[in-house]
């Protein structure tokens, strides 16, 4: 509505809604609801890594009000390329659970995103609940952003977890954000990190596949080819946290 791009008719105010505010972990997921707040990611909410990422992550999202009273299923919702909330979504493989006048369905996170600000719910859907898969515990993370200044959208961010078992790389994921349409996993980077020792030369070896394969957004203030080596520059940084 900030944009313009919707006007609707009614707001209809959830808050008041019972179970919407529900964090916890179960069935080996954390569950987010619907009004659980952008703040209430600021300490570790779930034991194990996924606790510690999220925190990691809510120090980029947007300003201090926003971050108080906006939601993590707010910013999956709105599906702006650039939210970090969604790029976690991405590289977790979440689910995301639809309300509508028909019933509760569960949408992929791999089928929820479909363009800047377009996903799979239906008109009369509502987010009722993220589900973030708990990663093994020993899996570690790093995340990286570049914006222009703090709390202002990311240009290009990158997100990455993966397993380190007797020196070697397994299970890699690699996922970007703000610089293409949706955010993805970028398989070719994943395939130069697997069965691999972590190196420099292997870090930067992946940070310039996954530059080559995206397919940078069109923005009259950023030329296509600074994203790459923003996208370069970004993976590299969280791929040196999470394996060096």
């Amino acid at each position: 509505m900030a944009f313009r791009l919707a006007r609707p008719a009614h707001l209809v105010d959830i808050n008041g809604v019972a179970g919407l505010d529900r964090l916890a972990v179960d069935g080996g997921s954390l569950r987010i609801g619907a009004l659980v707040r952008h703040a209430r990611l600021q300490r570790p909410v779930a034991d194990g890594p996924l606790g510690a990422l999220l925190a990691a992550v809510v120090r980029h999202v947007a300003h201090y009000p926003i971050r108080a009273r906006g939601t993590f299923c707010g910013s999956l919702a709105h599906a702006d390329p650039a939210a970090e909330w969604c790029l976690v979504a991405t590289t977790l493989n979440a689910e995301i659970v639809a309300a509508g006048t028909r019933g509760e369905r569960i949408i992929s996170v791999a089928d929820f995103f479909r363009g800047p600000m377009e996903t799979g719910l239906a008109p009369e859907e509502l987010i009722v609940e993220a589900r973030l898969p708990l990663p093994a515990r020993g899996a570690r993370f790093g995340f990286a952003e570049f914006s222009r200044r703090p709390g202002d959208y990311a240009q290009a961010m990158a997100l990455v977890l993966l397993e380190i078992e007797d020196g070697i790389i397994a299970g890699p994921r690699i996922g970007i954000g703000g610089a293409e349409a949706v955010p993805r996993r970028i398989a070719a980077a994943e395939t130069v990190l697997a069965g691999q020792a972590p190196s420099e030369a292997l870090i930067r070896d992946a940070a310039e596949a996954a530059a080559a394969a995206i397919d940078p957004l069109l923005d009259p203030q950023i030329d296509r080819q600074y994203r790459r080596e923003l996208v370069l520059a970004m993976v590299h940084r969280a791929l040196r946290q999470a394996a060096l």
